[in-house]
């Protein structure tokens, strides 16, 4: 029996559970912006150390992402990401997690053909991608620029 495309799309339809697109949208903006105030309120505290506004900055990103590894180390984040979708996928502890998850999952095959090997799965073609779109953009403003 062949099963048409509209067949198809009408059962996938049919077993598929509805997802409620509003409930998602509220919880990765809430989620997301904690995420980002908390990069703030990490920024002001780190300025009052009578350190440089680009110092601060840093230690923020880097604490950021030092939280989101360590939540992730305990499986804690995994759980914040099922209920925050892209929320948690935006800010820099997205970046984090994509580093650390691969490299939880494949310590069992050694740290070299495992974590070594595994490790920017998730993380390497972001990486690749925002790169090239960075020199892109450069190119583009450098052409801007000129005229």
């Amino acid at each position: 029996m062949k099963i048409t495309t509209k067949e198809y799309s009408q059962m996938v339809k049919k077993a598929s559970p509805n997802s409620p697109h509003l409930k998602n949208c509220i919880m990765a903006f809430l989620i997301g912006g904690s995420i980002c105030a908390m990069g703030e309120l990490l920024f002001i505290c780190y300025s009052k150390l009578q350190i440089t506004e680009e110092q601060a900055r840093m230690l923020a990103s880097i604490t950021l992402i030092v939280e989101a590894a360590v939540l992730t180390g305990f499986g804690i984040f995994d759980k914040i990401a099922k209920r925050a979708g892209a929320g948690t996928l935006v800010p820099i502890t997205g970046f984090a997690n994509a580093v650390v998850s691969p490299a939880i999952e494949f310590k069992k095959e050694g740290f070299v053909l495992g974590v070594g090997t595994n490790m920017f799965k998730i993380a390497g073609p972001v990486i690749v991608y925002g790169t090239v779109a960075s020199v892109i953009y450069g190119i583009i403003y450098w052409i801007t620029t000129l005229f």
